[in-house]
């Protein structure tokens, strides 16, 4: 093992550590700080601490600090931990401004979001196609690896094809050459939101928030099992049964699918 690591240049004392599980408190303090995040966006570890010490929590701002690091949120530019890029990797330029959006499967979104559980949190990633605001493929991890993104989107071309644009943020699963590698392999343009620039993706985030306050806040899922059998009858309903004020009152399903009938015809 001592070999192993020399030749992988990794430290023996990383192969072995193993990270704590969040503690009780921690895990329902970074749920109330997941839901005051949602509501302002712009305040940073001061502001919450703030707040949580109003609201009766007896923590201190680098306690708060450590955990927004650990949840991959942060003030204005939301996720240093789910969007730092990784070193050397290459950053695309950012595709869709002045782009009018006119028809499905022009341009697909992607993001990393944070999931409070009853016990610990997991990760969600989620691929929407812009025109529709159709969700078209979600995946659930324990952590912030570009595998479990890399499958979503596989199951997306699978199912609904290949979109001419893909955007997300400069995050190390997005630019990793896992990634990027199956974009181009599908002949799919790559656009990247600038740095520090979250209301590029701004449609992702209002899926965010509504998954968050219809779904995710209003019960504790027991398992990662519970999470993703919740997480997909909301994301059925949404795309099937909630009408968008933005899709004139219509629901991304019948958006997303009257566009190829139309074409069709």
């Amino acid at each position: 093992m001592k070999r192993q690591c020399e030749l992988l240049e990794l430290p023996r004392s990383t192969f072995y550590y193993k990270p704590a599980e969040a503690s009780e408190d921690d895990l329902k303090l970074m749920k109330r700080i997941d839901e005051l995040h949602m509501e302002l966006v712009y305040a940073g570890s001061r502001t919450l601490c703030s707040i949580l010490m109003r609201e009766g929590y007896a923590v201190g701002r680098r306690h708060i600090r450590a955990l927004m690091r650990k949840m991959g949120i942060e003030a204005i530019y939301r996720k240093p931990n789910t969007s730092r890029r990784g070193k050397g990797a290459q950053v695309y330029p950012y595709l869709l401004k002045n782009l009018e959006i006119t028809r499905a499967n022009q341009v697909w979104a992607a993001d990393i979001t944070y999931i409070p559980m009853r016990r610990g949190f997991v990760y969600l990633f989620a691929a929407i196609d812009l025109y529709s605001r159709r969700v078209l493929s979600f995946r659930l991890s324990n952590t912030l690896t570009t595998d479990f993104c890399v499958e979503a989107v596989k199951e997306a071309f699978g199912r609904y094809g290949t979109p001419e644009i893909f955007n997300t943020d400069q995050g190390c699963q997005f630019t990793s050459e896992e990634f990027t590698g199956l974009l181009k392999q599908a002949g799919v343009l790559i656009s990247m939101d600038g740095k520090g620039s979250w209301r590029d993706n701004v449609f992702v985030e209002r899926l965010w928030r509504s998954v968050k306050y219809e779904e995710v806040y209003l019960y504790a899922y027991d398992s990662i099992t519970e999470a993703r059998k919740r997480l997909k009858g909301y994301f059925e309903r949404y795309n099937t049964i909630r009408p968008h004020q933005s899709l004139d009152n219509k629901t991304p399903d019948e958006v997303y699918f009257e566009a190829f009938e139309k074409r069709a015809a």
